[in-house]
């Protein structure tokens, strides 16, 4: 039983320190390419929810016009 949780903490332990070479490897963006790309994010999210607004507001519109008649 004690051999098992030896095996299962160096395991964990194994998984972290790859965890972290791995992280040291990671190419990370610049401060102006992050800002970059999350401008654009953040500019496709407002034009798709400014779409779904308009699709729903529409349809909503049409659905009232078939629902009085």
């Amino acid at each position: 039983m004690a051999k098992e949780n030896v095996r299962v903490s160096e395991e964990k332990v194994g998984f972290v320190k790859g965890t972290g070479r791995e992280l040291k490897r990671v190419t990370w963006p610049t401060k102006g390419e992050l800002a970059s790309k999350t401008a654009v994010v953040l500019a496709v999210v407002i034009v798709a929810t400014l779409f779904v607004w308009l699709v729903d507001t529409g349809l909503s519109q049409l659905l009232g016009l078939l629902i009085k008649r």
